[in-house]
């Protein structure tokens, strides 16, 4: 394609030339721009199809997608500076320290992130539900804590352990724990039977 051009702006006269200069990078970067916007298009419209099968939160969904967004259109402004003819040397430089803090900040935010990333997991795998009754068994399969279920947000999850919201013991643990310790799980009539929290307190899904 290159070739192309560059054959089409020798044959052209000064005038036309200088405009081609001018128009063709206009309509790569127009091009650029409209991928990106597809791509975060898709993207939404296939996170809304996996919050509709899954049952995700809105919360998460929406932290996803902004990430997503940031890689999207980091990566499109990158690409378009090149098209416009940017030194590829500033561009190293510009991605190896965008990619330096990038890592610094994932790094120092590995555990919140975890977390996020676990939540997201909760949801897709069904490990649990709100109202169930779980317990996390501590290795060796001794009991370790057990509730009902009562919100499951970006970070924790609380469990009821005994009473209710009002005057009553909870705990909140990290969604990445989850995944660290072997999961027992009640639910439906066999959660009813074990019933650590009463029913009849304001359940709610989201975080």
């Amino acid at each position: 394609m290159r070739k192309i051009l560059q054959a089409l702006h020798d044959r052209l006269p000064a005038w036309a030339a200088d405009w081609l200069d001018i128009l063709v990078p206009t309509l790569e970067v127009t091009l650029i721009v409209l991928i990106a916007w597809l791509l975060m298009r898709v993207m939404r419209q296939l996170m809304r199809r996996l919050t509709a099968s899954y049952g995700l939160p809105l919360h998460v969904t929406d932290i996803f997608l902004r990430v997503v967004a940031v890689l999207v259109y980091a990566g499109a402004l990158l690409w378009a500076l090149e098209r416009m003819g940017v030194s590829g040397a500033v561009l190293w430089t510009a991605f190896t320290g965008f990619a330096t803090v990038g890592a610094v900040a994932f790094f120092a935010a590995w555990s919140v992130l975890s977390n996020l990333f676990c939540t997201l997991l909760i949801y897709v795998t069904r490990a649990f539900r709100i109202g169930d009754v779980v317990e996390l068994l501590e290795p060796g399969h001794t009991v370790g804590v057990k509730g009902r279920v009562m919100d499951i947000n970006m970070v924790y999850t609380t469990l009821q352990e005994s009473g209710d919201l009002q005057d009553g013991v909870s705990l909140q643990l990290p969604n990445s724990l989850f995944f660290q310790r072997t999961l027992r799980r009640w639910h439906g009539a066999a959660a009813e039977r074990q019933d650590p929290a009463p029913r009849g307190v304001d359940e709610h899904e989201g975080g």
